[in-house]
């Protein structure tokens, strides 16, 4: 394949209170081998010769783990590929004078803080919220000492694949993080050793993302389309039962006269 000629529009923002506008850059002479990331390498290192402020943007592993890329890219998160992070994302998917449009997260809940960078510390107050669990955490148990399904176990290792990026609030029309709350809780509550907390981590962690400003679920879907590590849909409707349940039986325990029971 022939290397690329490429337009790109790219946010640029200095900081979180001075308003934004899109640039213009030209890139010549982009291999089709390269990723998405280091395309935006090629462009900083050719501002930095030129005496110009380079482009902000989240990277970290680089190999799909660590959810750190956090681009749109022309209007899709990720880039649209099913799948697919934004450093997974490789430049043979663009043609020769292509456009691209690079804009950072748009979510209230994730306010921009320069150039590509958002701020998502948002996600880290949902989860510091759902606490911890108080199985032992000591030496190593036997592998069948706690026995869990196979389709549980499934179920939990699907669910902890999720890696925080927050492309679903992203693509959300409401900046909605159902998907991620229902990920985050349904890795522990499909083991044994999430279910003493299970009512109390539902109820604190759906606040938490209340309080952060993040969006209602309308069911769009467009979070289940976004996301890099193909987390379904179904997550969200065991929320929303795990929800109803918890707060039925806090309800159940104030009448009663018990609510810290």
């Amino acid at each position: 394949m022939s290397n690329l000629n490429l337009t790109l529009h790219v946010w640029r923002q200095p900081d979180a209170k001075t308003p934004g506008k899109l640039v213009t850059y030209q890139v010549k002479d982009v291999s089709t081998h390269a990723s998405f990331l280091e395309m935006l390498d090629i462009l900083n290192e050719q501002l930095v010769s030129k005496g110009e402020e380079p482009i902000a943007f989240d990277h970290d592993c680089r190999e799909g783990i660590c959810g750190a890329c956090s681009l749109m890219i022309n209007g899709r998160p990720h880039g649209g590929q099913r799948a697919t992070t934004a450093c997974q994302l490789h430049m043979r998917r663009f043609k020769n004078n292509d456009e691209i449009w690079i804009e950072p997260w748009r979510a209230e809940a994730f306010p921009v803080l320069k150039d590509l960078c958002v701020d998502r510390t948002a996600f880290d107050r949902v989860i510091a919220a759902g606490g911890f669990i108080t199985a032992n955490c000591g030496s190593a148990a036997d592998a069948n000492d706690i026995l869990v399904a196979k389709e549980h176990a499934d179920r939990a290792m699907d669910a902890a694949a999720c890696i925080g990026c927050g492309a679903c609030v992203a693509a959300c029309p409401n900046g909605s993080a159902m998907l991620f709350v229902a990920a985050k809780l349904a890795h522990l509550h499909h083991l044994p050793q999430g279910q003493p907390e299970r009512a109390h981590r539902t109820q604190a962690m759906v606040t938490a993302m209340d309080a952060a400003g993040f969006g209602n679920c309308s069911n769009h879907y467009e979070c289940e389309a976004a996301c890099p590590k193909d987390i379904k849909r179904d997550v969200m409707a065991e929320l929303n039962r795990g929800y109803a349940k918890a707060a039925f039986g806090a309800r159940e325990r104030d009448a009663k006269g018990d609510g810290g029971a």
